[in-house]
């Protein structure tokens, strides 16, 4: 493969991945309004970033950028957890 389709495979995998993140943001945002009964697998999600960021990516501006995403997701985690438990909270009472 040469080296530029091989940085085109990385670019667009990092963008599909940043694309999940914020389909899974709207679909949790839609679980915690009780639009949807069913919980994202946002695990899945995180397990595939783990998985592709194991990867030795060697053009520094793919790299920020899955740098970015990596962070994003983190911010996303943090705030989908309390949805969920404030959706629990609240059911519980």
């Amino acid at each position: 493969m040469l080296m530029s389709e091989e940085k085109l495979e990385i670019r667009n995998t990092i963008f599909g991945l940043e694309r999940r993140i914020e389909e899974t943001h709207t679909a949790i945002q839609k679980y915690c309004q009780g639009n949807t009964r069913i919980m994202p697998d946002w695990q899945k999600l995180e397990r595939d970033l783990i998985s592709f960021s194991g990867r030795t990516i060697m053009d520094a501006e793919l790299s920020q950028q899955l740098d970015r995403v990596l962070h994003k997701f983190q911010n996303r985690k943090g705030i989908w957890l309390r949805w969920v438990e404030d959706v629990y909270q609240r059911s519980n009472k």
